[in-house]
């Protein structure tokens, strides 16, 4: 068993498929496939089942898994600690990001950082909150942008906190509305991000304590393609307040959704038991300077 082989393995469930895996490692799917049944017989079990298409992981799939994500952490945590021991001058920032909201946030930060440490690499990592905090558990980046509460053993540093914007076709009978809640729009059909997101469950987990089943009528990961749809009249849509103002035209209507738990807070999250490399800490000196500096509530 060696890292290579683990991270092979850990891929192929992440991705979903073998071909999408040997993509993110750099090697063939033929290799990959190899490296998944090497592992499958010096373990003696079957780690996945391969139905057409699709694989899932068996019991000891899953234990796998879970132990390869921890193994792959740790040395990635070794070699940071190894980098700072011997001085490492260069370093490598390598932090994730969700697509909503972080050109806003972030464009501007990527720029001054680059500027202070030119010689420090940037390795970018985009996917949603789901596949952002398996990255960070397995040590694949040692910062994630996520939405607050973060899950245990992570610890973080609060960035943005936005109240959540209902999008409502000018059409609509509460367009001219100044406050709205979910029990105003539960004949409304929604539009939400695609699965993955974790706004999606934030807004959900607020219909449900309202009494309100929505009904979905379409699901993208684009905000541009989202409130197209919803000026269309395709329904209605829920976005952080800046990016609601970022993407106003006039065949939408802004208007406050008045539910305060589906507040969009954002932060920098890290693990707790890992080590911090130099390049990380100084990306959160500058987003703490930035904060402070915009004056936006944390």
């Amino acid at each position: 068993m060696n890292l290579r082989t683990l991270r092979a393995f850990v891929e192929v469930v992440r991705q979903g498929g073998f071909s999408q895996a040997a993509e993110v490692v750099s090697l063939t799917q033929s290799t990959v496939s190899k490296a998944v049944k090497t592992l499958e017989e010096e373990l003696g079990m079957p780690l996945l089942n391969r139905l057409g298409h699709r694989n899932e992981l068996t019991a000891a799939g899953e234990m796998t898994y879970r132990h390869a994500l921890a193994l792959l952490a740790e040395h990635a945590n070794l070699v940071a600690e190894i980098h700072d021991l011997r001085g490492l001058k260069r370093g490598v920032l390598r932090i994730g990001l969700p697509p909503v909201g972080c050109g806003l946030l972030f464009a501007n930060m990527f720029a001054i950082y680059r500027s202070r440490y030119p010689d420090i690499e940037i390795e970018l990592t985009e996917y949603g909150s789901k596949k952002l905090r398996e990255c960070l558990q397995a040590g694949e980046v040692d910062l994630a942008a996520l939405l607050l509460p973060v899950d245990e053993g992570f610890d973080y540093q609060p960035v943005r906190n936005e109240p959540l914007i209902a999008v409502l076709p000018v059409s609509h009978p509460l367009a001219l509305r100044k406050r709205i809640d979910f029990t105003d729009l539960a004949d409304s059909p929604f539009i939400l991000f695609e699965a993955g997101f974790a706004l999606n469950a934030k807004i959900l987990a607020a219909c449900e304590r309202k009494g309100v089943t929505p009904k979905v009528t379409a699901r993208s990961g684009q905000i541009d393609f989202i409130v197209d749809l919803v000026a269309a009249g395709l329904g209605v849509a829920f976005l952080p307040r800046m990016l609601a103002h970022k993407h106003q035209h006039a065949g939408i209507a802004l208007v406050h959704l008045d539910e305060p738990q589906t507040d969009w807070h954002i932060a920098l999250a890290w693990r707790s038991s890992a080590h911090l490399p130099p390049a990380a800490r100084a990306w959160l000196d500058l987003a703490a300077q930035q904060q402070l500096s915009a004056g936006h509530p944390l």
